[in-house]
Formats: C-alpha cells, structure tokens, sequence
C-alpha cells in the first residue's frame, strides 16, 4: 500500500511529522483527520533501504495539459461550480474525484485550467484551500477563508453550501439593480444621441439662415449655435471627454484619501445614495453572517469583510470595528460609532451577540436589507421616469425656443412693414 509522508496541525497547535498508510491522497487525508489532525501537506513517497540507510523520495503527480486562456471568470460560472462541488461533496465523493468530475464538464477557459492544476496540487499534498489560495484571480481572499474553515471543522459540504447560498444571494441582488438600470439608461443614452444629432444636423440649418438674414440673435440662440458649432467642428470630443472623465476617476480612485472621500460621497447622492449604502450594508452583513456561521473567528471575518467590501467608507468602518473587538469591545458599540447602518441593525446585531447567536441575526438583517434595496430601486426607477421627462422636455423646449424666438421676431417685424 502507498505510504505518504505529512505534516499536521494538533488541537493544541503544534505541528506534526509522520507517516501513514493509504490507498490513495484522499483516503490518507481522512485517516489523519480522524486522529484529530489538520493536514497541511500530504505526498507521496516512495522508501528503498539499502546498507541498512533509508532513501525517501517523493512520488510527483501526473502533469496534466493546460490550455492558454484569456480573461476572468465569471461570477456566475464560480458561483455554479461552487454549489456542484458542494452537492458532489454532500454526495460522499472524495474532493479529488469531485474536482476531475467538474473538470470535466467545463468549458475551456481560466476555470477549467484552474481546476487542472488545483487537482495537481492536492494530488501533490495541499489542502483544498491552499490550493485556492494560489489563485487570488478566482478565488478571493474571502472565498479561501470560508473553504478553510470548511475543511478545519470537518463539514466542508456544509460550508460549500453556505458559500454557494451566499454568492448567489449577493449576485441576485445585483441582477435586481442592474436590470432596473437597463431601462433609463437606454433612454437616455437614446435620448441623448438625438439631441446630439439635432445640434450637429439640423442647428447649423438654422445658423445658416439667420447668418444670411443678418438677423440679431438672443442670447441664448447664440449659446446654443456655438455649443452646435464645436460639436459638429470638435465631434471627438464627444466619446472622449465622458472617457477622459473615466479615466480620472479611475486614476484618482488609486489615491486611498481620494478614494475614501469619492466612497463617502456615494452614499450622499440623491436617489442613489441610499441604493448604495443599503446594498454596501447588505453585503457586509451576509458576508459577516457567512464567515461567522462557517466557524471563521470573528477577527479573520472582520479582516475578509474589509478586503472585500469594495467601498473604501465601508472599509474603513469595519476596520474601526475590528479595531475595538481586538480591544476587548463588542460588535455593537463601533458599528453604532460607525453610522454606517441603522440603528434597528445595530440592536439586532446586540441582540444577537447577547443570545450567541450573532450570524442568525446577521442572515436575518442581510435579508430585510436585501428587501429594502428592492424597494429602494422601485422607487428610484419610478422617480427617474418623471425627471427624465422633464429634463428632455426641457431641454427640447429650450432648443425649439432658442431656434423659433429669432424666427417669431423677423415675422413680426415683416408684419409691422
């Protein structure tokens, strides 16, 4: 039978050297398990004796071939692979043999080439979340934590599910924003290409006319002329001030205090401050709710939460946070410092901490909260229609105005001839 060599962590934290027999990678990381170990490194070896010395060698895996991918993977499709490798898992099937049946089945791409060497490197004695972890382009910070926390406590099925749960409640909620973007954002991307041809094609008409009746023009009739003048004589400028916009902001984003500040203002904006801040609190708190409930101390949670919150003001509250818990403080009193979320939150994250039961209470909030940014979408959707109207409204009226006012004036003058 194969022996294999590992290294292991004991309840009390000290590291282990030993040798065991197995029929296989997973069979050995069982049987150290059941010792009340946690593998660290398992490979196989191969001993010859000889003279009566010991030669250890090291059995390598098989390479396996790896296609050249482009790009990233998609949240969806790590979503999908989370929650198959989480019901192959509640199945019985060893990790490895889960791994090779998803491999499989995917795609060509980043993902499957992932899995390839992800089995490689367990074959070759790292545990599942060390192997993720040599991934950060996959698998987050976050995701290699809850995974960790899966194989140390044994229910590694369990907490899969709970990470599929969670990636698919967090995308969810992003489908709901974006889908009811879609539909202002096509109207005024729609209507602000009209307006653009009216002032490249059918203003400088009317320029023409008036110029050839040296007529006097109003104010805003010239404004208008020579915002219809630069557009149709600078046209670049009309895909590359929005993207030199881009550009800076993105430039300015890199700088942390500026950064900070632009995040902090986001949940300032009208209409879509509050989406914002409720989404960022949602987020937070599911995530928070994951990692605790999935046997993560609460200080590593805290750390995972801030490195993925992605908003600066929100990161810099739970640092706060956990700031105070390493001091010996509770939860309940930085976040209520913080202001980053209500105050019926922060009662039940009280509540919670009090009874023992901190990521029931934090699941439930992430829940109301989801359903709260619901209506706050609604709600802006159904306030955009009316603003919308009115600025196009406007903004036409203004144009007609500005065009007909010189026109009405010359008539008039005819008339009194």
């Amino acid at each position: 039978m194969p022996i294999f060599q590992y290294n292991a962590v004991n309840s009390k934290g000290q590291t282990l050297k030993d040798r065991i027999e197995a029929s296989n990678s997973d069979d050995a990381i069982g049987k150290i398990r059941a010792l009340s170990y946690f593998p660290t490194s398992v490979k196989e070896i191969h001993i010859r004796k000889k003279g009566g010395e010991e030669t250890v060698k090291t059995i390598s895996a098989k390479k396996r071939t790896i296609s050249i991918s482009f790009g990233r993977v998609k949240s969806k499709e790590l979503t999908a692979f989370t929650r198959q490798l989480s019901t192959l898992q509640d199945a019985g099937l060893p990790i490895i043999r889960g791994l090779k049946i998803l491999e499989s089945q995917i795609k060509r791409g980043l993902l499957k080439n992932t899995i390839t060497k992800i089995i490689e490197d367990i074959e070759g004695g790292s545990t599942l979340a060390g192997a993720f972890a040599k991934h950060p382009k996959v698998f987050d910070k976050l995701y290699v934590s809850i995974v960790r926390a899966g194989e140390i406590s044994g229910a590694l099925g369990v907490i899969l599910q709970r990470l599929a749960d969670f990636r698919e409640k967090i995308e969810k909620l992003v489908r709901k924003i974006i889908s009811a973007m879609i539909y202002p954002t096509v109207v005024i991307v729609v209507a602000v290409g009209i307006l653009i041809g009216l002032m490249i094609f059918i203003i400088p008409n009317f320029a023409k006319i008036f110029e050839e009746l040296n007529l006097s023009l109003p104010a805003p009739t010239k404004m208008l002329i020579a915002l219809s003048s630069i557009l149709k004589t600078q046209w670049m400028l009309i895909p590359s001030v929005p993207l030199g916009i881009f550009i800076f902001y993105k430039i300015m984003g890199k700088i942390s205090k500026v950064r900070l500040l632009i995040d902090k203002n986001k949940f300032r904006l009208p209409i879509f401050g509050t989406i914002i801040n409720k989404s960022a609190v949602a987020r937070f708190v599911r995530t928070l709710a994951t990692l605790t409930s999935s046997g993560v101390p609460i200080l590593d949670a805290l750390n995972n939460v801030k490195e993925t919150s992605g908003n600066a003001a929100m990161a810099q509250a739970v640092q706060h946070i956990h700031d105070s818990v390493r001091a010996g403080e509770s939860i309940t009193k930085p976040l209520r410092n913080s202001k980053i979320c209500d105050e019926i939150v922060v009662n039940m994250v009280e509540v919670g901490e009090e009874t023992g039961e901190l990521d029931k209470m934090l699941t439930k909030v992430a829940d109301n909260y989801d359903d709260e940014v619901d209506r706050a979408v609604e709600g802006m959707v159904s306030l955009i229609e009316p603003v919308m109207i009115i600025f196009l409204g406007g903004t036409v009226g203004f144009i007609v105005i500005a065009m007909f006012v010189p026109l009405i004036k010359l008539m008039q003058g005819i008339g009194g001839q």
